[in-house]
Parts: C-alpha cells; sequence; structure tokens
C-alpha cells in the first residue's frame, strides 16, 4: 500500500535498497535541497524566490502547493523539513477564512490572503487530506486535535458547495488546480478529492459520493440512472469513443469536458473510485495515448482549441493556456509523481521505474530547474523555475518504489514536532 494514500496507520518504509549514484539519487538529492531552500518561516513557498516569482506570487505559501509539498516532506523523513510542513499547515488554518474556507495562498509577512476570482476549492480540499495525512504520518504532533475547529470549519464550507442529493461538489468555472481553465458544475478532479477527504475523515455519505461520481463522470453506464436528476444531467452526454475510456473532466447541465483530463483521472484511480479493472482500463489508456510523451505527464489529451465553445478570453492570460501549453494539455512534473505511484499501486513496478527516473530527466532539464510545467507536444520547458511540489512527489514517488539513495537515512519521525 502506498504510503502517501494509505488509510491505515503510516508506516515507514524499510528495507531500502541502495543504488550507486544515478539520476534518481541525485534528483532525490536535489528535491530534498530545493524543498529545503525553499522553506518559509512559516511554511514551504510554491517556488524559489526570484524577482519574477515574487511578482506572480508564486513566493508565497499556497494551499494546494504547501498541502501536496507535505506529502513528501513528511515521506522524506526530515526534521527540519516535517517541522516546516506542520508550520505551513498551520498557517494556512491561520488565514482560514470566517466561513472555513482555504485561501489560494497567504503571504504572512504582509498578512495577506487571497482566495481567487471565483473561489478556490481545492486549496480547502488538499488541506483536509494533508492534516490528516501528517496526523497518521507523526501521531504524536496531536495535528488533527489542534486544528479541530478548523477541520470541522472547512469540512462545514464544502458541505455547502455539495449537491444534496448526488452527494458531489459543485463549482464554478477556473476555480480548482486549473484556475484558467471553464470547467464547471461537477469536475473529475475535486470530486475525486472530495471522495478521499471524506474516507479519511469518516463522513458517513462517502459510499453515497463514490456511487454517483462513478456515474456522473461515467454515463455510459446506465444502471444509476433510476435519479432523475442523474438522467436530465447525462442524457445530453454524447461523446465520442475517444471519451468513454475515461472519467470525463466535468459535467454540467447541457454541457461537458470533452478534454479527457488524465490528471483527474489519475486521482480517482489513486483513491478508488473505479474497480482494478477500470483502472487497468485507464491506464493502459494513457499509455496508448502516450500522454506520458515527450515526458511524464500531459495533464490533458485533447487540449481546448480557440475556435472551442469552451474556448475563454482569460485562457490567453500571460499567453500561457494556448493548446498544449500550461493547464491545456501541458506536462507537469509533480502530477507524473502521482502517475508513479498509480503504477506501483497497480504492480507495474518496472514501468514505474522508468517513469521515476524520466520523472527525474525532465526536473534536470534546463540545469535541475524544476520547471513547473513543459509543452505537451516538444517538451520545452516553461513557467516558474523551482517548484517546490515537483521535489515533493519526486520523493513520494522515490520512497513508494524504494529508490531512497543509500547515503540518506530517515530521522525518527515519532518523535516531537
Amino acid at each position: 500500500m502506498l504510503t502517501a494514500f494509505k488509510d491505515a496507520q503510516y508506516v515507514p518504509l524499510v528495507n531500502m535498497i541502495s543504488y550507486k549514484t544515478d539520476i534518481i539519487t541525485e534528483c532525490y538529492d536535489r528535491s530534498l535541497a530545493l524543498l529545503k531552500s525553499n522553506c518559509h518561516a512559516q511554511g514551504v513557498i510554491a517556488a524559489a524566490r526570484t524577482r519574477k516569482s515574487v511578482d506572480r506570487n508564486y513566493a508565497s505559501i499556497f494551499g494546494r502547493d504547501a498541502a501536496i509539498c507535505c506529502l513528501g516532506m513528511v515521506a522524506s523523513g526530515d526534521k527540519g523539513l516535517i517541522d516546516h510542513a506542520k508550520k505551513g499547515l498551520l498557517t494556512l488554518a491561520r488565514y482560514q477564512a470566517p466561513n472555513g474556507q482555504i485561501p489560494k495562498y497567504v503571504k504572512p509577512e504582509n498578512r495577506e490572503s487571497d482566495f481567487w476570482y471565483s473561489g478556490c476549492i481545492d486549496a480547502t480540499l488538499w488541506w483536509l487530506y494533508a492534516v490528516d495525512h501528517f496526523d497518521r504520518a507523526i501521531p504524536s504532533a496531536g495535528l488533527r486535535k489542534r486544528l479541530e475547529a478548523n477541520i470541522a470549519r472547512a469540512l462545514s464550507w464544502l458541505f455547502c458547495q455539495e449537491h444534496q442529493g448526488m452527494f458531489l461538489i459543485q463549482q464554478n468555472e477556473a476555480s480548482d488546480w486549473a484556475d484558467i481553465m471553464p470547467r464547471s458544475g461537477f469536475v473529475l478532479y475535486s470530486n475525486a478529492l472530495w471522495y478521499a477527504v471524506k474516507k479519511r475523515y469518516g463522513i458517513p455519505t462517502a459510499a453515497k459520493t463514490r456511487h454517483f461520481f462513478r456515474h456522473i463522470f461515467f454515463p455510459f453506464d446506465k444502471s444509476c440512472h433510476e435519479h432523475r436528476r442523474v438522467k436530465v444531467l447525462t442524457d445530453y452526454v454524447k461523446c465520442g469513443a475517444e471519451q468513454r475510456d475515461f472519467y470525463l473532466s466535468f459535467v454540467n447541465f447541457s454541457f461537458w469536458g470533452e478534454d479527457v483530463d488524465v490528471y483527474g483521472n489519475i486521482l480517482a484511480c489513486l483513491f478508488d473510485v473505479p474497480t482494478r479493472e477500470k483502472q487497468e482500463i485507464i491506464v493502459d489508456r494513457i499509455l496508448k495515448r502516450r500522454a506520458n510523451q515527450p515526458w511524464p505527464i500531459r495533464t490533458l489529451l485533447s487540449p481546448i482549441q480557440r475556435k472551442s465553445c469552451f474556448w475563454r478570453p482569460y485562457m490567453e492570460r500571460h499567453k500561457q493556456n494556448m493548446p498544449y501549453q500550461y493547464h491545456n494539455g501541458g506536462i507537469w512534473p509533480y502530477v507524473a509523481g502521482f502517475w508513479v505511484l498509480l503504477l506501483a499501486k497497480l504492480g507495474r513496478k518496472e514501468v514505474a521505474r522508468k517513469e521515476l527516473e524520466r520523472y527525474a530527466q525532465a526536473c534536470r532539464l534546463n540545469g535541475w530547474e524544476f520547471n513547473e510545467w513543459l509543452h505537451g507536444k516538444s517538451g520545452k520547458p516553461l513557467g516558474m523555475a523551482g517548484q517546490s511540489w515537483n521535489a515533493a512527489m519526486f520523493i513520494v514517488a522515490a520512497e513508494t518504489l524504494g529508490r531512497r539513495p543509500a547515503h540518506c537515512h530517515k530521522t525518527n519521525n515519532r518523535g516531537k514536532h
């Protein structure tokens, strides 16, 4: 079972295999160094501090980034990184809105918090997931107990976003991690996280969320259509063969996503929303469609074109979201970490090992720049350099495959933090 996603008590990996110095070892070491250099007095910032990153607010503590980084910082066993992972979660809790929402990012030095334009739903989801993960990994810290009131408010805010008949959360456009994309209504990525959070916190309606998830996002299975709202919602979906291998990226009233969200499908499989058989099919189709080329992994199979009815003016901000760029079909190295976890979960260890090596190679581009994203066709490194979550997810993936370098030794995580 994968340590980053298991629901039982966290157990550190043991009997680590020693490897001679290679790209995995170097990337692991550089990942540790990058995370340490990006540690802020009150958490971990999203990207290395430069004039550009400061101007674009990347040198801030982001809700989703800090939470995802927590997975790798805990997995590293490094006491300093573990302490900063906890500090980041506590900082986000201090800037939690009165209604329970966790901010998109905070700048503690300015006492500033930001909640984006149309909301930021996944910051709250990832924060909840990370708090529970940290608490399972290091129970002596008592983090869940300490944040009990914040957790209750965060869950209450999410329940206010939930459809009371289908138990899936609803959102506006451009309000999850792909924050300049037109997904709205019921969104695959966000609801995969919602199901995971419900399982982690023992929410009784988790099974209902899974039931409706599997039919709203895969409406080709008619067994759920006794629910009249589901029937009306999914009657409009007319997809080609390309979409029928995957869960739809989003479903709204009379329109749906045709882009095929690779990241959302990976998370759904990691959190065991689909059956094992369907997980295998999804992975096979991702490989067949070469979404892991030229580097792992492209987040969309079918980018939105400018002539599409889904094209929005905001997609041209900073000239980023053109087809095969940024969220619109770009390659995001940190997502490769989740991809490696899924391959390992399904027992495809050799493929996972090769993908981990290619993940390291992507981080090595531009002289170990750990670029935010790469062009989906050419593989050209683009975006902000020194991305913390690239480093964090590499550590998680390497730990899962037992690839920690021999010279790295885990500190005792069970002490006081």
